[in-house]
C-alpha cells in the first residue's frame, strides 16, 4: 500500500482539536448535500420529501426525551451530521476498512459507508422511533438511500480535501 493510499483512507485519528474541526467542516458540507438532495432537489423533480428532523423527533418522543422543532434539528445537524456520522467514518468504518481492504479507491468505501448509514437511519432507527421497518419501501426510503450515499461521499471527498498534506 502506497503512502497516498493510505492517506486516502487513514488509520484511526487520534481525537483533538483537528480531528473535531475535521469532524465539523466535512459533517457541514455532507449535511448541507444530504439536505439539499432531500429537501430540494428530490422533491424539486417529482420525488419523496425526506424530514429528517421529523425522525429525530419521533426517536426522542419514542425514549420519552422532549421532541419538539429545536430537538429534531438539534440531533439531526448537530449530533448526526457534524458528529455522529463523522466519528462513525474516522473512527469506526475507515479503519476497519483499511485494515480488510485497504488499498481501494476512496469512493467506494465512502459510498458503502453512506449505505451502512441508511441501514442505521431507515432500518434500525426508525424501527427504535415506532415508524414502520424501512419506512415500508415508500419512496421516502429510496431518496433517503439516495441522500445517505451522497452524505457518505460527500463527507471522505470534504476530510480528503482539506486533510491532504501538500504533495
Amino acid at each position: 500500500m502506497t503512502s497516498a493510499d493510505r492517506r486516502t483512507l487513514p488509520a484511526c485519528p487520534g481525537f483533538n482539536i483537528q480531528t473535531l474541526g475535521l469532524m465539523f467542516i466535512s459533517g457541514f458540507f455532507a449535511t448541507n448535500a444530504f439536505d439539499l438532495w432531500g429537501q430540494v432537489i428530490s422533491p424539486g423533480i417529482g420525488f419523496a420529501s425526506l424530514s429528517p428532523h421529523g425522525l429525530a423527533r419521533s426517536l426522542l418522543g419514542s425514549l420519552g426525551l422532549p421532541k419538539g422543532d429545536f430537538a429534531g434539528y438539534f440531533v439531526h445537524l448537530y449530533l448526526v451530521g457534524l458528529i455522529g456520522y463523522p466519528a462513525g467514518w474516522l473512527f469506526l468504518f475507515a479503519p476497519v476498512w483499511n485494515r480488510v481492504a485497504g488499498g481501494t479507491h476512496w469512493l467506494l468505501p465512502s459510498a458503502l459507508y453512506g449505505f451502512g448509514l441508511w441501514v442505521f437511519a431507515i432500518g434500525g432507527i426508525t424501527a427504535i422511533a415506532g415508524l414502520p421497518f424501512f419506512l415500508n419501501f415508500t419512496g421516502i426510503a429510496w431518496v433517503a438511500l439516495a441522500g445517505h450515499v451522497l452524505y457518505g461521499i460527500v463527507l471522505v471527498a470534504i476530510l480528503r480535501l482539506i486533510g491532504r498534506s501538500p504533495d
